[in-house]
This record gives C-alpha cells, structure tokens and sequence, in this order.
C-alpha cells in the first residue's frame, strides 16, 4: 500500500460518518474560511482549484459569489468526495464545480480536470490533516498562474487565548489528526521566496486562525 493510499483510507475513517454532519458542526470553529472566499477575487472566466475540498461547501459559497468563475476539487478522501458531489448537484452547479480525487502533494490537475494551472488555489483548513503538508504548500504554489495567488487558512497556535482552551481544543483537534502548523508562516515564506511571490500573513482572533495570501507578480 502506498503512503497516499493509506492516507486515503485514513481519512475515509474518519470521515465516514462525519460527512453526513461536518458542515453543520464546522461552521462554528473553522474560523477565517468566508474571509478566504471573499478576498479571493478570481478574475472574470478564470479558474479556481481548492486542495482538500472536502464537502465542498467552500466551492459552492465562492461559485455562487462568482458566477463567472469556474471551479476545481481534489481531495483523498471517497467518502468526503461522495457528500462534495451530492451537494454541488443539489445546489445545481455541476456544470461549475469539478471534483477528483486525488493527494493534493502531488496531483496532476492536467490529468484530472485539462488544467495544469490555476488563477487561484486555496487549501482551507487542510494542511493541518495533510502529513506532507510542506510539499502540498509548494505543490500548490506550482498551479498557480503567473499573475495568480494561493490562499491558506488554518489553525493558529492559539497564543493568544487562554492556557485551558489551547490545551482543550488541541486535545479535541487530534482526535480528528489535525496538527496545527506552527511554522507556516515560515513555510509559507520559504514557498514565496522560491516561487518568486510576495506572502501576506495575518494572525486571527488571537490566534486562533492563520491566514495567508501567497501572490505571483
């Protein structure tokens, strides 16, 4: 078995049954994402891929925010990919929003979708789950466009709240293997400087949150 294959059947795991109610529970915690969606700003007739779409809610709340646009998903995950199309279909963006499957480290989007490089990329809240997340940053700089930007948004490291909620909420937290990336800004930085980009980062809510805005020039 493979490291993404074991990766697959990992979060399937684990999403099996979350699927069916993540979004009503997500909603409260995962901080920062409608921020993401607002400042994406895709350009009219441009293309947007998300890594670790999950259920796709965060595909379909941009689609509808930008009509012009259309949209791509990977994630690893089946289970997770069974919930995203139900739900673009209810929401009747099929002929919008895209989905594969697939390890957003290493993923040919020229392969799965005919598109090897996006107007804009997010990963929201998926780094923390992704093992190779350092490689996902990078790989996710590479399908930006000339002119592009990658969007991130994530766990923080909590510094700024109290002691108790830090420890609880990274108890809570691992269960579901996420790990807060203590060092993405540094990452971030690292991917920037390669790709020749400029990064903007931003702490939220105390910590609570990272965001990030990876811009090609």
């Amino acid at each position: 078995m493979t490291d993404a294959e074991s990766a697959a059947g990992h979060m399937d795991g684990i999403y099996r049954a979350q699927r069916h109610i993540y979004d009503l529970t997500r909603k409260y915690y995962l901080l920062g994402r409608d921020r993401l969606i607002a400042e994406l700003a895709p350009p009219a007739g441009g293309t947007v891929l998300e890594l670790g779409c999950g259920t796709g809610r965060n595909m379909i709340v941009a689609a509808r925010k930008h009509p012009a646009t259309r949209f791509y998903g990977i994630d690893i995950s089946e289970e997770m990919l069974t919930t995203a199309r139900a739900n673009v279909a209810k929401a009747g963006l099929l002929d919008r929003i895209r989905l594969a499957q697939g390890d957003a480290s290493t993923v040919d989007t020229a392969a799965a979708f005919g598109v090897p490089a996006f107007d804009r990329v997010f990963i929201s809240y998926a780094l923390s789950m992704i093992p190779p997340w350092r490689e996902t940053a990078a790989h996710a700089m590479a399908l930006v466009k000339p002119g592009g930007s990658l969007h991130v948004v994530d766990f923080g490291g909590q510094d700024g709240l109290p002691g108790w909620f830090r420890s609880g909420l990274r108890a809570w937290l691992a269960k579901f293997s996420v790990s807060p990336r203590e060092d993405l800004e540094a990452v971030l930085g690292d991917v920037a400087k390669g790709a020749g980009a400029l990064l903007e980062f931003a702490r939220l809510y105390r910590d609570y949150a990272r965001y990030a805005v990876v811009r090609r020039v």
